[in-house]
């Protein structure tokens, strides 16, 4: 053997016993302790990026549409004008509000008969998106949805959908601001009972009329269902016009509107003429809020019969006439008689000498209601235009007395006493029926939230008090618009309604 070859042989056998000497050195399962390697360092982090801030200011644009007319309070102003045909949508974009340039027709009058449309008729439907604000520049500008054609305004408690006035977004109104544009008016196919032109039969699609304060705007036919589409959570301040004395427009004014139109959570702020008027038609509401109105707050005319549960009407200190102004002198005998039907309400007023007045063409219903006027000598009903039992057999309805159950009636007197209608003829439709006549003494908090005295009143059933009314009310078990102090069903939806509310008079701005 060589010297290389015995060197090459003693370095293998010295690595053969290193390595069976290290397999007698590994720990067995359980012993010791297995050492990890280090985590790799960490990677200093790159700065966090500064969020890029809500966009405020004007819009850039206007949508398609509508018109791009410059800024107001910060705002892009883009005004809808003429005549809305197919569909609109008012959407919420940042930055945005809507203006009225003038007379803004939804569609062009289809006529009185669905199955008939008028010559030269054309359906719009116009969406407004929750959260949005429209405003007028004045009496010329209203919101008109002519027969055929559809709103659907359709806001949320929490972003409302508000129409208000110029001055309004401007900051420039006051408790006493009124008038500032034209309202909202919507015209449908349901019946009514008074008609234009010769050989019409009241009720049916030969029977339309023309509705004040607009010239070509008619209303009125033979669909007690028809759908004018649907409104909610709309707040509706300054609005109202004289176009001419006793010519008017209103807060709301619904014309020959039908039962397949859904208008709940309403509220109409310091109108000029009425807060909401009914021109006949069967419209039905839930939670409507009249505040302000220089006229009467609730008016209903030629043959309506819609049903009302939670109304609440305050009137401003220095204005407002009557709470309830119903049907027009000279309607006694006129069918389809008016038949409102109005359930769980409250109504401040402050009118001399009474708050409502019933006209002996309208059969009326207040069930589980609060009646209060602030005046000293006021008084909280009067009826005229005696219903002859003549009369109410040609009638062939409703006709009769009215229908009052469970309402307190908080003024210095329960009725007025005249020669057409006197006391004594009152007295019996009012006594009894769980009604609570003067004197009285209410425990109201916060203006119109119920106290001690009004949670102690009996409640009559809506649902057994109005026969023929289906499930439409609620068969509640309080007197008045709310069950308790902590009914707040107005909050967050409403201006200038309740305690810490929003100011009517603080410039609105869309809520995004």
């Amino acid at each position: 053997m060589t010297v290389r070859s015995r060197s090459l042989l003693l370095i293998s056998s010295a690595l053969a016993l290193a390595a069976c000497d290290g397999a007698k050195n590994i720990a067995s399962p359980g012993e010791g302790a297995i050492v990890t390697p280090p985590p790799a360092p960490t990677p200093t982090p790159t700065p966090t990026p500064t969020p890029t801030p809500t966009p405020t200011g004007p819009a850039d644009t206007c949508p398609t549409g509508t018109t791009n007319v410059g800024v107001i309070n910060n705002l892009r102003n883009c005004a809808i004008s003429g005549t809305i045909t197919g569909g609109l949508t008012l959407r919420n974009i940042r930055g945005i509000v809507y203006s009225l340039n003038g007379r803004v027709n939804v569609g062009v009058d289809l006529g009185a008969d669905p199955g008939a449309p008028a010559t030269g008729g054309t359906q719009g439907i116009l969406t407004i998106e929750p959260g949005v604000v429209v405003f007028g520049s004045s009496g010329a500008d209203a919101l008109v949805v002519n027969r055929g054609s559809q709103i659907f305004a359709e806001g949320t408690a929490t972003r409302p959908i508000v129409f208000t006035s110029r001055s309004n977004m401007e900051g420039a109104v006051n408790d006493s601001s009124i008038g500032q544009w034209g309202g909202i008016v919507i015209l449908g196919r349901a019946p009514i009972h008074t008609c234009v032109g010769t050989g019409a039969t009241p009720g049916t699609a030969s029977c339309q009329s023309a509705v004040e304060g607009l010239t070509g705007a008619f209303y009125g036919g033979g669909s007690p269902a028809d759908n004018s589409g649907r409104l909610a959570y709309v707040q509706v301040r300054y609005p109202g016009f004289e176009v001419s004395p006793g010519n008017e427009l209103n807060g709301i004014t619904f014309a020959g509107v039908g039962s397949g139109t859904t208008a709940n959570f309403l509220q109409v702020h310091n109108s000029s003429d009425d807060g909401i008027e009914w021109f006949g038609g069967r419209v039905n509401h839930k939670n409507i809020v009249i505040t302000g109105a220089d006229d009467d707050s609730i008016d209903t005319d030629l043959g309506f019969k819609g049903l009302i549960q939670y109304a609440l009407v305050v009137q401003r200190t220095n204005g407002g006439d009557r709470v309830i102004e119903a049907d027009t002198a000279g309607g006694e005998t006129r069918t389809p008689r008016s038949n409102p039907r109005i359930a769980n309400f409250t109504f401040i007023g402050n009118r001399t000498p009474d708050t409502i007045l019933l006209r002996g063409g309208t059969d009326y219903g207040l069930v589980n209601g609060i009646i209060q006027n602030t005046t000293s000598a006021g008084l909280c009903l009067d009826i005229d235009g005696a219903q002859t039992a003549a009369a109410a057999d040609a009638a062939s309805d409703e006709a009769g007395a009215p229908v009052i159950r469970s309402v307190i009636f908080g003024c210095n007197g329960a009725a007025r006493d005249e020669a057409d209608v006197p006391l004594t003829t009152i007295t019996p439709i009012i006594t009894g029926n769980n009604n609570l006549l003067p004197p009285v003494t209410l425990t109201l908090a916060s203006v119109f939230l119920p106290g001690s005295f009004e949670a102690g009143a009996t409640a009559t059933n809506p649902r057994t008090a109005f026969t023929g009314t289906a499930t439409f009310f609620d068969e509640t078990t309080f007197v008045g618009a709310f069950r308790n102090a902590t009914d707040t069903w107005y909050a967050g939806w409403t201006c200038g309604v309740g305690p810490g509310a929003t100011s009517c008079a603080a410039a609105p701005a869309p809520i995004q």
